[in-house]
């Protein structure tokens, strides 16, 4: 069986202990950098993957994470933002880390074997036809992931790999295959280097662009988020005070009438009647910020009409 690429040594590995560490570090930096590159050739496929979560996500599906290790980290890391970034629903969202809460902990290999025990989760997890499974794995071949996907699959939820070895197992069972073809790594097989780096940007790419195909972005700003302390509602206050071109008191006194909520206290700084009537506005527009504030500025101009008329 030929190397996997992550287990290949990299051109400045010999003699590595034996340089400065300024070197070193350079030798490090430099690596990292060559991985992220990687993932611009990735674009086509993280296209086709982000619009799979997207749909799932809009048709009332969940979004499912399966990983191990250094993997199992990045994709914790990208399910457990996309409540307060998207306002995901927290129970929409699944994750399956091999070894559980407890690996969070002390991390030990063991788990990441258990293919049967990656299915066993994905049945208690109820994923089905509807319901949507990333699957990360650096190798391509970690047998919780690959565990995961299969079953996964074999109960009609779609699935998505993202996996750092050309041709590896998991990506040639899933219906989105996301390849990230980092170059070997300084040290050799410590993948929680290139490897979770090129992961993590692709696994930030992939969100985001769901988030942005499911309406929950407008101009850059995170109009869905879930204002839940100070910092996130003086966010919102100034994503409402510029999308609506308000004061910031006006702001401030929309979000109070929305809960905090984003997209409604933009229509009512904007000059919606009320929440009722912006709640309306959004359910029109499929959610989508943009749409609703085109209807209402025509609503706006059929009130001046009218008001001219008279």
């Amino acid at each position: 069986m030929a190397q996997a690429r992550t287990e290949a040594l990299h051109e400045h590995a010999g003699g590595l202990d034996q340089q400065p560490p300024a070197t070193v570090l350079g030798f490090l930096a430099d690596a990292q950098v060559e991985a992220a590159k990687t993932v611009r050739e990735a674009i086509p496929a993280l296209v086709e993957a982000a619009a799979l979560v997207a749909a799932t996500l809009a048709s009332g599906g969940r979004l499912a994470y399966a990983a191990a290790g250094s993997s199992g980290l990045m994709a914790l890391a990208d399910a457990l933002e996309l409540p307060g970034t998207y306002g995901i629903p927290r129970h929409r969202i699944i994750v399956l880390f091999a070894g559980g809460a407890a690996a969070l902990q002390d991390m030990v290999g063991g788990p990441e074997d258990d293919a049967a025990g990656a299915a066993a989760e994905v049945a208690a997890a109820g994923l089905s036809a509807g319901d949507c499974l990333i699957a990360v794995s650096a190798s391509g071949s970690t047998p919780y992931a690959v565990g995961a996907l299969q079953e996964a699959a074999r109960r009609g939820a779609k699935t998505i790999a993202i996996a750092n070895n050309e041709g590896s197992q998991l990506l040639v069972l899933a219906d989105a295959p996301v390849l990230l073809a980092t170059p070997p790594e300084v040290i050799a097989g410590s993948t929680r280097m290139g490897a979770g780096t090129a992961q993590k940007i692709a696994l930030n790419m992939l969100s985001t662009m769901a988030a942005v195909q499911l309406g929950h972005v407008h101009d850059g700003y995170m109009v869905n988020l879930h204002a839940d302390n100070l910092k996130l509602r003086a966010r919102a206050a100034r994503m409402v005070a510029a999308i609506a071109s308000c004061d910031r008191q006006t702001a401030a006194a929309a979000l109070d009438k929305t809960d905090g909520r984003v997209k409604p206290a933009v229509l009512i700084a904007a000059g919606a009647a009320d929440v009722a009537a912006a709640e309306a506005m959004l359910d029109g527009a499929g959610g989508r910020l943009r749409a609703a504030l085109g209807k209402l500025e025509v609503l706006k101009g059929s009130r001046q009409k009218l008001a001219a008329a008279k």
